[in-house]
């Protein structure tokens, strides 16, 4: 297959959007709000998985990733180092996504671990130390306001969304989350749709004990499970990312009002110079001038200091992608993995130059 693809048709469209609603519905289900078969449904999907061009992820979310600490690093590389860096990059399960930028720095990568001294001290002994990095700038992240498992195709109608879409727990107790979910969530992640049954025989466990928890995990939001679209075949093939100033006073509407906008992929909250990032999917990199006007019309109040559009994305949310975004491999979003101090010696020659 080449690198460059149609655009999927309008009814892989709508299947992408069912199981953005449904992730893990019945494909009886998810057959009868798009009018076919379950088996139909079914063999669809896996042509769409087998091509690379959509697929399911899963990774604790909600009220869980504030016990984890999140950083957006920005590398720039030695002249043509850019995406070998990223390769190396994408094969670390503390570094979630990574995208080579047309912007303020090279490459982009989102970090996550479980404290702030983790992150600090994988970011300095990883990620800045390999080979071919000449400067890392890294930001943390104290708030996410909207991410990628809110993000829809808008194929199907409001009212096909509607009857699909679970509704939100009402029970508020404190969660629990412990070893044996860290452990659920894991093997969610390699089969999102695996059933209770399948889950529990891998994990050892009651499939009983498997479903309450899934069941529980998944109302409350602390589990997402998304469905990805290859941005080479979709309706919106480019990305952009906004460093924004906003007065604190406004962070938190300013924040609520980008998440609702259809383009809007991802805003979170910055400690640094710029409070706010934003990250769109666009029809065309044309489109940002449009949207930035958009913006200054709404919130007049806000500033945008940086801009970047992503020439490549090489890992989304542990998912390795090709030169056209294709899903073609993937790594665990294992977060609790313990980070390793390397010994002396084993930092490489491209060290961070501040």
């Amino acid at each position: 297959m080449s690198e460059e693809s149609a655009m999927l048709t309008e009814q892989d469209l709508k299947l992408v959007d069912a199981l953005q609603a449904a992730p893990r519905a019945s494909w009886s289900t998810l057959g009868r709000a798009l009018g076919l078969g379950a088996v139909t449904v079914a063999r669809h999907w896996d042509t769409l998985v087998e091509r690379g061009d959509a697929w399911l992820t899963a990774y604790i979310g909600g009220e869980l990733t504030a016990q984890l600490a999140l950083a957006f690093v920005e590398l720039d590389c030695v002249p043509g180092a850019a995406l070998r860096v990223a390769d190396a990059l994408a094969a670390d399960v503390h570094v979630v996504t990574v995208e080579h930028l047309a912007g303020p720095c090279d490459l982009l990568a989102h970090v996550v671990a479980p404290t702030v001294r983790d992150l600090g001290t994988h970011v300095l002994e990883r990620v800045a130390a390999v080979p071919g990095v000449t400067r890392a700038r890294t930001v943390l992240s104290p708030r996410m306001f909207t991410e990628g498992s809110r993000w829809r195709v808008r194929a199907i109608s409001p009212g096909q969304r509607e009857a699909l879409s679970a509704k939100p727990a009402k029970n508020r107790a404190p969660l629990r989350f412990d070893d044996a979910d860290r452990a659920l969530v894991l093997a969610l992640g390699a089969d999102a749709r695996a059933s209770a049954a399948s889950l529990a025989a891998e994990l050892g466990v009651g499939a009983t004990t498997v479903r309450r928890r899934l069941d529980a995990l998944l109302a409350r939001g602390a589990i997402r499970v998304r469905c990805e679209i290859a941005r080479s075949v979709s309706p919106a093939p480019v990305t952009v990312t906004l460093w924004l100033r906003v007065p604190p006073d406004k962070l938190e509407t300013t924040a609520r009002s980008l998440a609702m906008l259809p383009e809007v992929r991802m805003c979170a909250a910055l400690s640094g110079a710029a409070n706010l990032m934003l990250v769109v999917w666009l029809p065309a990199h044309q489109e940002t001038v449009a949207l930035e006007a958009v913006l200054a019309a709404k919130l007049p109040w806000l500033e945008i200091t940086g801009r970047a559009v992503t020439l490549r994305s090489v890992k989304l949310m542990g998912r390795l992608l090709d030169a056209a975004g294709r899903g073609i491999g993937r790594v665990p979003l294992d977060f609790w993995a313990a980070v390793p101090v390397p010994e002396h010696g084993d930092r490489g020659e491209g060290r961070p130059g501040g």
